[in-house]
């Protein structure tokens, strides 16, 4: 399965993220975040989408779908909004649904990665 992952402004949500990317065994990993998160790091590889999280909604949205678009290959990915504001969310789930691709929310727990 495919991971796409919300990086926000709060570093401190990103250990989440990174314990999905860690703990996962992912076919790709897609991160979405502003200029603020392209600093991110990890030992796995990973795919940066750069987005003006301070654009309106739909334009954020309308964006995230022109960037998101044919990058997964899969019919359902992986989705870990624990970074991020109800905006940043709503958008990022619109934009995977118009895509058309189907979300299965994950988390990492203390008995590893849940699937919501």
């Amino acid at each position: 399965m495919e991971l796409i992952a919300l990086l926000s402004k709060g570093e401190g949500t990103w250990a989440q993220v990174s314990g999905l990317m860690k703990f996962g065994d992912w076919d790709k990993i897609v991160l979405v975040g502003s200029e603020f998160a392209k600093d991110f790091t990890h030992e796995k590889k990973f795919e940066f989408v750069k987005v003006d999280l301070d654009k309106k909604l739909v334009e954020l949205k309308d964006d995230l779908l022109k960037k998101l678009k044919g990058k997964f290959e899969g019919m359902e990915v992986a989705l870990s909004i624990a970074s991020g504001d109800g905006k940043e969310h709503m958008a990022l789930v619109s934009a995977l649904i118009n895509i058309p691709v189907g979300i299965r929310f994950c988390a990492l727990t203390k008995e590893g990665i849940v699937y919501l």
